[in-house]
Order: C-alpha cells, then sequence, then structure tokens
C-alpha cells in the first residue's frame, strides 16, 4: 500500500501506539482521528460517538480550527451519511458527499467537502462511532473517489483499534468513577466516626460547662476552654475532608500545582506546619498524577491526625521520566513490622495498591519516636 508521506508499517504502528497510550476519553478520540488524517493525508477527519436521542455524546473532528468550529454552531444529528454509517454499520467511499442523495446540507461556516471515506467503530454488534475522512490531498481524475480501497482497508485496520482503545478509555473512567465514590464512601465514614464524636463530645461538655455557670465559675471555664478546644478539632477534621474531595484540579493545574494548593490549605487549617517542594518534575500520564495526588492526600491525612508531629514535609522530585513523592513527618512514628494493624490504619494497603496499580512501587520508613517516610516512584509515559 503506499499512502504518501506517511505511509509504510511504521507510520500504521505509531498511530495504533499513539491510541493506546491514552486513558482518557477525549484523548482517545483526539489522536484517533489525528493519526487517521495523518495517515491517510485527508484535509479533513471526524469521530461522532452518538448518544440515544438521535445525536452525538461526542464529536472530534481535526483539520479545522477552533474559530471554524465554534462558527460551525451545534453538533451534527444522525442524518444521512452520517446516520448510514451508524445504522446500517456499513463503509461509505463517495466520489462527492454532496451529489449523494441522502446529503442533506451543512451550516455556511462548515468547510466543503468532497470525496469522502467513512467507517463505523464497532465493539461487537454495537456501533459505538462513526469515523470518517474528507477531501484526500493526493490528485485524482475529475469526478472519482481520491480514497481507494486500501485506504478503505487502513482505515477499517484503525477502526478496529480505535474500538479497543475507545472501549478500554470507558472501562478506565468508570473504574475511577468507582474508586472516587469508594473514596466518598470512606470520607463520610471517617466524618461519622471523627467529626460527629468530637460535636457529641462538644454538646455534652458545653451542657456541663452550663450547669456550672452558677454554682462554680471556675470550673466552668475551664469546661469552655475546653469546648474551644473541641471545637478547633472538629473545624480541622471537616477542613481536611472536604480538602479531600474537592476536585483535584489535575487537568487544569497540573500535579505539582495541585500537591502545592492542598499542602498550603492543610498548612493553614492545622497547627503542624506542611511544606511543599518539587523539583523538575515533568507532566505525567494521568493515571500516575491521580495515583501519586491520592497517596499524597492519604499520607497526609496520616500524619496530621495520628503523627502528632509538628512538621510535614511534602517533596515530589523527578526521576527519570518519572516522578518520586516523599512525605515525611516528624511524629510519634510506629514499627512497620506490625503490618496486620497499622497497615489498615494507616491504610498502607490501600496506598500500595494505588503505586502497584500505576506501575509504581512504595515504602514506608519509620520507628516509634522517629517519625514517618512515606515514598513513592512512579514511571513517567
Amino acid at each position: 500500500m503506499s499512502h504518501g508521506p506517511r505511509s509504510g508499517l511504521a507510520a500504521v504502528s505509531t498511530a495504533l501506539l499513539a491510541m493506546s497510550r491514552h486513558l482518557e476519553v477525549r484523548d482517545v478520540l483526539k489522536t484517533i482521528v489525528a493519526s487517521a488524517r495523518d495517515l491517510l493525508d485527508a484535509q479533513y477527519a471526524a469521530l461522532g460517538v452518538p448518544d440515544d436521542h438521535g445525536g452525538f455524546a461526542q464529536f472530534v473532528v481535526d483539520g479545522v480550527s477552533e474559530d471554524q468550529w465554534k462558527a460551525i454552531g451545534p453538533l451534527p444529528r444522525q442524518h444521512g451519511i452520517l446516520a448510514a454509517m451508524l445504522d446500517e454499520a456499513t463503509p461509505q467511499r463517495l466520489a462527492d458527499v454532496r451529489r449523494d442523495p441522502r446529503f442533506g446540507g451543512w451550516p455556511s461556516a462548515h468547510p466543503e467537502l468532497a470525496d469522502f471515506l467513512g467507517l463505523p467503530i464497532r465493539d461487537g454488534d454495537e456501533v459505538i462511532g462513526a469515523l470518517f475522512l474528507a477531501n484526500k490531498k493526493s490528485s485524482r481524475p475529475e469526478g472519482t473517489c481520491g480514497f481507494t480501497e486500501d485506504d478503505e482497508e487502513l482505515l477499517a485496520i484503525l477502526a478496529q483499534h480505535a474500538a479497543i482503545a475507545l472501549t478500554n478509555a470507558r472501562l478506565y473512567e468508570r473504574s475511577r468513577e468507582l474508586t472516587i465514590a469508594d473514596e466518598r464512601s470512606r470520607l463520610a465514614h471517617e466524618l461519622h466516626d471523627a467529626v460527629s464524636q468530637k460535636l457529641f463530645s462538644l454538646r455534652l461538655t458545653a451542657q456541663a460547662a452550663a450547669r456550672l455557670v452558677d454554682r462554680d465559675p471556675s470550673r466552668a471555664k475551664g469546661e469552655l476552654q475546653q469546648v474551644a478546644t473541641l471545637a478547633a478539632e472538629a473545624v480541622e477534621e471537616l477542613r481536611a475532608a472536604v480538602v479531600e474531595l474537592r476536585p483535584a484540579g489535575l487537568d487544569e493545574d497540573g500535579l505539582v500545582a495541585t500537591l502545592r494548593t492542598q499542602t498550603q490549605v492543610l498548612d493553614r487549617a492545622h497547627t503542624a506546619r506542611v511544606t511543599f517542594t518539587g523539583h523538575g518534575v515533568r507532566a505525567l500520564p494521568a493515571a500516575q498524577e491521580e495515583a501519586v495526588l491520592r497517596v499524597a492526600q492519604e499520607a497526609l491525612h496520616n500524619a496530621l491526625r495520628h503523627s502528632g508531629g509538628e512538621h510535614v514535609d511534602v517533596t515530589l522530585d523527578r526521576r527519570g521520566g518519572g516522578a518520586v513523592l516523599r512525605v515525611s513527618d516528624d511524629g510519634s512514628g510506629f514499627d512497620p513490622r506490625v503490618v496486620r494493624s497499622a497497615g489498615r490504619h494507616l491504610g498502607l494497603v490501600s496506598m500500595r495498591d494505588r503505586a502497584s496499580g500505576v506501575g509504581g512501587r512504595l515504602s514506608v520508613e519509620s520507628a516509634p519516636g522517629k517519625g514517618t517516610t512515606i515514598e513513592m516512584e512512579v514511571p513517567g509515559g
């Protein structure tokens, strides 16, 4: 097969590897479209994921500028050639899409499309998307389609791998949603066990103070001081929980900025000094960044709640193409050999699972009275 400057097995391999590298659905869609357009030397490419209401849940294009895309307006509906690919699950190769009897026009800002090649993306018997190219760049006799049977065969291979990549991305996002639900459930239990108990103690202490005001003012003063202490502890528990519930902001701010912001908030909310330093860390794949953030949150939670230390230091350093996270405190420490109780109590098992889940490792250094250091290393992309 010959397909211009991007022809050959190496180009196909590059396109397939690019698809498998991403875990976010939107990134996968963009990579599929860009790879198809580049590989088959087309001016335009697009991929639509249908919804259940005659439209598209997602529609990604390549070859159209952002301003052009905004000017085109709403996403297309499932009609004409797009509907044929989705409903009939058949390839469509046309010399001029505008002359096809199913063509229904397009908005005034839409680019002019001529020759056209489109295929459904299938997961078993289910059509999960429509991938199409338009305006082959190579010269061709007038009235003929620039896209050949070889092009159709190559696009079919891409569509098969696109189905795998898209399905994997959807499964990843679903698993992440379940993980977030588990996180929220765990936090709800912690709020019930910790904050509600403090509030209950707060109520009892306030009642005791009220009874002592008239007959023993000095004791009442002591009880009121205890009320203030319990209230402050409850506020710290709530603030720590709220910080963990807040969206991580990794997509917008990146891992380093997100960690810095969270440590600053915790430093203000707790009596212990919480600091963060980051050195030369490059952006990591989304799964690695989320795992690092969650381990950092768990380790910070442990240090601030259980260690009794005055300082908690968080560092994130570059190591090769990946990164190393360290969370250290100068608190009471524990015996790491007592895995059965300490591991469950401090969430070490879940932290190790998060690290291994992204190809990393986690180690714990601690001793009674010597503080604790949690270290997590993850590879890059």
